[in-house]
């Protein structure tokens, strides 16, 4: 066996740095030849353009293109190749295919050759070949390649910890040997973002990364089982599997805020791929209206339920959220298709256009969206009494029948169609529109639902994959919109118990009533928070089917004072306590926004930071905000102030409660003066 002893591993893996920063600089040489041979074809060009004719020209500029392409493929590699020798490899196998030698495989985030040898040195972790290190432990193994299944035994397994080039530690073909690493990454403090887990990928985390087959994939997942990270694994691997007809640009990720958005950025070029776009939900909404209306976000909806329990606006937003209603706005474009059309006697000079072929015509572009037709069902008619008269028509009696169709159908209007279904429903009251307020956040999908299906929206005929986050704050009226949309594969992720709007929540199998072909999994195991922690939020919102990790902390603490003010002091204590704690984040969470705002003002501090839903970007240090900017992100503790009774008393204040319970990774307190709030008072 090679490197069997941990003295000789040490000695290979500076043999491997060797091999890397000889490779560096050779891809240094390639782009300082690539930068200068550019520089001289672009004086070339310059000093003899007078002489060139269009297609030289041409020619020139495709060169210039192609010098500049390969440069910037060995700029990129580079970077791998540093990245690399940051920490090459964190796992190995010794795999024995049946009838053929022992092959040790180490798998790192890049592969990686040595060329002069023509061998692998390490497997990128995404390789048919590294699969195995995921999913099997000691003894009979086998992986997929496109020539068919390769069985064979692994020998030897073993994980590694290399940061800046040094091996910190290394463990042993043992069963649990990712329990092990897991167990030591999950102790340490968070960072500024989220990172990459390939060193930690478990088994079940494995299958939905490198499914290749779902149209589309439904990830629920309870807080902490690693979700996000999971998806985006996921799309790297896709990119890598099918670089040859997918890349970064084809990808869209559909994100809860901007913030998100910025947590979860680092983790694709982690990876080795580049940026992938993102759009927030209202941003798509906008973009649907053709900006023509002003909206209420979903933050404002949830806002405004956190501020005042508003019966009828809970009941609005509780029926628009419901698959009934998506079934009812379906059976309204049923009736008006056959009802909102009703043909009058066309003359046109001395002929009568039948009713009948009126109708037909109109029945006849049925595919077509229904406001789209008139112009059609319009030139059927102009050749019907071209055919008629045997002559041309004049252009006064082309506009006479170009106007007269549309007047023959009841509404023009796509807003004027969405007021009249809830006329035709004979609930007018759930519709609260009018040009002097912003449309509300229920009423947005809906009305571009209506839109898609009435006028035709162009498609997003680019994106070749949606990854869809937050799944449970979407409701089947925007799932079908998505549907209409985006016609490639999916990758759908959320948890239910995680919503910040109980009344418009959606759940997995909600989601497969949109997407029938949706391959749905669920992963039960929590990572991220201390088995204490865990305990404490299933209190709050119980799970029977959650598994924490074995990994334990201090009990959270609910502590009482005997006013806000004191409150306040204390916590200013927590946060000189966690300021020289050696850790690096703590998330200050609060129900609403006012809350949080107040919180800031009076805790003002170097290193304390305010997320607002107008951020666009993540701090390392103390943040305060509010549960709903929280969700998805994680600190390694959690202060939950003014958890009182008064704060805290609806089932959207309990939802809250729960998501900022679950951001907390090692210490989890929360403060209150008043009363204490009822979902804790067990």
């Amino acid at each position: 066996m090679i490197n069997a002893t941990e003295r000789e591993e040490r000695e290979y893996l500076e043999e491997i740095k060797e091999k890397l920063t000889l490779a560096i600089r050779r891809v240094d040489g390639s782009v300082k030849q690539f930068s200068d041979e550019l520089r001289e074809k672009k004086q070339y060009i310059h000093e003899h353009q007078s002489g060139m004719d269009d297609a030289d020209m041409v020619a020139a500029g495709q060169s210039i293109n192609r010098m500049a392409f390969t440069g910037d493929a060995a700029v990129a590699r580079k970077r791998k190749l540093l990245k690399l020798g940051q920490s090459p490899y964190f796992g190995r196998i010794d795999f024995v295919p049946q009838g053929k030698a022992s092959l040790p495989v180490y798998i790192g985030i890049y592969s990686f050759i040595d060329e002069q040898q023509r061998q692998s040195l390490i497997y990128d972790w995404r390789a048919p070949i590294s699969s195995m290190f995921y999913d099997f432990e000691l003894g009979d193994a086998s992986f997929a390649t496109p020539g068919g299944v390769v069985q064979g035994n692994i020998e030897l397994k073993r994980q590694y910890k290399i940061r800046d080039g040094r091996l910190e530690f290394m463990i042993e073909n043992d069963v649990n040997i990712h329990d092990d690493v897991l167990q030591r990454e999950l102790a340490k403090s968070s960072d500024d973002k989220l990172k990459n887990i390939v060193a930690t990928i478990q088994r079940d985390q494995n299958a939905v990364i490198r499914n290749e087959t779902a149209p589309v994939m439904v990830i629920q997942g309870v807080a902490g089982s690693g979700k996000t990270s999971i998806a985006l694994h996921r799309i790297a691997f896709l990119l890598y599997r099918y670089r040859e007809t997918i890349g970064a640009k084809d990808v869209l990720i559909i994100s809860p805020n901007k913030v998100f958005a910025d947590y979860i950025s680092n983790v694709l070029p982690e990876l080795g791929e580049e940026h992938i776009p993102e759009l927030g939900m209202e941003e798509l909404a906008a973009d649907l209206l053709d900006h023509q209306y002003s909206f209420q976000t979903f933050f404002d909806q949830v806002a405004a339920l956190l501020d005042t329990h508003d019966a009828a606006f809970i009941e609005r937003i509780r029926f628009k959220s419901s698959f009934e209603f998506l079934n009812q706005l379906n059976q309204y474009l049923i009736y008006v298709e056959n009802n909102y059309f009703t043909v009058k006697e066309l003359r046109v000079g001395q002929t009568i256009v039948p009713l009948p072929f009126l109708l037909a015509k109109f029945k006849t572009f049925h595919r077509v969206p229904l406001l789209k037709r008139f112009a059609l069902v319009a030139e059927e008619v102009r050749n019907y009494v071209r055919d008629a008269t045997k002559r041309k028509l004049t252009n006064h009696e082309k506009s006479t029948i170009g106007e007269a169709i549309p007047r023959m159908f009841r509404f023009h209007q796509v807003l004027d169609l969405y007021r009249d279904f809830y006329r035709w429903l004979g609930k007018p009251e759930l519709l609260k529109f009018d040009h002097g307020r912003p449309l509300e956040y229920a009423d947005v999908f809906p009305l571009i639902y209506l839109r898609l299906r009435l006028e035709g929206i162009s498609t997003y005929d680019h994106v070749k994959h949606l990854l869809v986050d937050e799944m449970q704050d979407y409701t089947p009226v925007q799932y079908a919109v998505l549907s209409r949309m985006f016609l490639c594969r999916k990758t759908i992720l959320g948890d239910v118990s995680q919503t910040v709007n109980p009344y418009s929540s959606s759940s997995a199998e909600t989601i497969e009533r949109v997407f029938p072909q949706a391959e749905v999994v669920k992963l039960y195991r929590s990572y991220r928070s201390t088995v204490e922690i865990t305990a404490f939020a299933q209190r709050i919102t119980p799970n029977p089917n959650i598994i924490p990790l074995e990994r334990h902390g201090p009990e959270p603490a609910v502590v009482r004072f005997g006013s806000p003010n004191e409150e306040l002091q204390a916590i200013k204590q927590l946060i000189t306590t966690f300021q020289n704690s050696g850790n690096h984040s703590m998330g200050i969470i609060c129900k609403t926004l006012r809350q949080a705002e107040q919180a800031y003002t009076a805790l003002e501090a170097p290193g304390v930071y305010l997320l607002t839903d107008e951020s666009t970007a993540f701090k390392e240090g103390i943040i305060i905000t509010t549960a709903h900017l929280a969700k998805g992100l994680e600190f390694d503790a959690v202060i939950v102030p003014f958890a009182s009774a008064r704060t805290y008393k609806t089932e959207v204040d309990k939802s809250m409660l729960y998501v900022a319970c679950t951001r907390a990774m090692h210490q989890l307190t929360l403060t209150y003066s008043g009363e204490v709030a009822p979902f804790l008072s067990a």
